[in-house]
């Protein structure tokens, strides 16, 4: 359906528009704040609908590549997200907030630009779908260990989240997919991708509402810091992939994969758990906003010149 694929194909520009239309009519999205939460649930079960499990499985017989992938995230990310926090000597909620972030797996949006930027696709879903079940024990551990002399942090509530909104949907959504019909799952394919950016055009809009008065106090440090990160992470990625001797299409799967992290997941974590520094979802939101620009913008070149 058309609206489907406006909204798949269109998720930078969306992204972009709601965080505008959050920031000058804030109480039209802080209607979401009851359910916010489900809504990425929502779009984790519609993505595991679609994960193929024969390609992740022909993935898998090359377990040392997704283990090396995997690691990589959770050991760059985290600690450039504390060292860029750390250097800008930023307040504890913010500085809490890029390590949240740093912290969280590999976004699914990711797979969609590493498939349209001509990235290995299988290894992609393959890093992503094993560090998101990852995450319930090593983000909130992350989080703890780089963030806890910030404010204190709730492992156990954290751990709790991301299991019944990550990977209990994700995991209920793969099951499902064995049951689908080939009509059911022409249509899964388009509403699944779909409901994900939908999900975090509305997410990311709403931590911009919930910070409103917050927001005209940020200065362009902040913004810059987002940019860094960001940059920082794409690098690290592709550097990394040529060290360990991966070829062109699974280089640009790991920078895609390091750079676009699931701050939409870092959002959702630091409204739920820290609702007295609502600022702490800033760092989130922006990066949501910022990597998804980035991201589609690099695919649109890579697409371009692409044979």
């Amino acid at each position: 359906m058309f609206i489907f694929r406006l909204l798949t194909n269109a998720l930078a520009p969306l992204t972009l528009l709601g965080a505008l239309s959050a920031w000058f009519f804030p109480e039209w999205f802080l209607i979401f704040k009851p359910v916010f939460k489900w809504l990425f649930a929502a779009a984790m079960f519609g993505l595991g609908m679609v994960l193929d499990a024969d390609e992740l499985r022909d993935t898998l017989r090359h377990p040392h590549r997704i283990g090396l992938g995997v690691l990589t995230q959770y050991l760059v990310m985290p600690s450039l997200a504390f060292l860029v926090a750390t250097l800008a000597n930023l307040p504890p909620a913010l500085a809490l907030g890029f390590i949240i972030v740093g912290s969280a797996p590999g976004a699914m949006a990711s797979n969609v630009i590493v498939y349209l930027a001509g990235g290995a696709v299988a290894f992609s879903i393959a890093m992503t779908t094993v560090a998101t079940f990852l995450s319930p024990l090593i983000t909130p551990s992350l989080v703890e260990w780089l963030g806890g002399q910030l404010l204190p942090v709730p492992f156990l509530g954290m751990m709790q989240t991301i299991l019944f909104i990550v990977v209990l949907p994700l995991g209920i959504g793969m099951q499902v997919h064995r049951f689908l019909r080939p009509a059911q799952m022409d249509f899964a394919r388009e509403f699944a991708p779909a409901l994900a950016s939908l999900a975090i055009i509305i997410i990311c809009s709403y931590a911009v509402a919930a910070n409103h008065s917050q927001l005209g106090n940020i200065g362009i440090d902040l913004i810059g810091m987002v940019i860094l990160l960001n940059a920082l992470g794409y690098a690290a990625g592709w550097f990394l992939a040529r060290l360990y001797g991966f070829d062109f299409r699974h280089r640009l799967a790991l920078s895609i994969e390091i750079g676009m992290q699931n701050a939409g997941l870092g959002v959702v974590l630091a409204l739920a758990h820290f609702p007295e520094t609502p600022e702490t979802a800033l760092p989130g939101a922006l990066f949501a906003v910022w990597c998804i620009l980035t991201a589609a913008g690099a695919t649109g070149f890579l697409r371009h010149r692409r044979p």
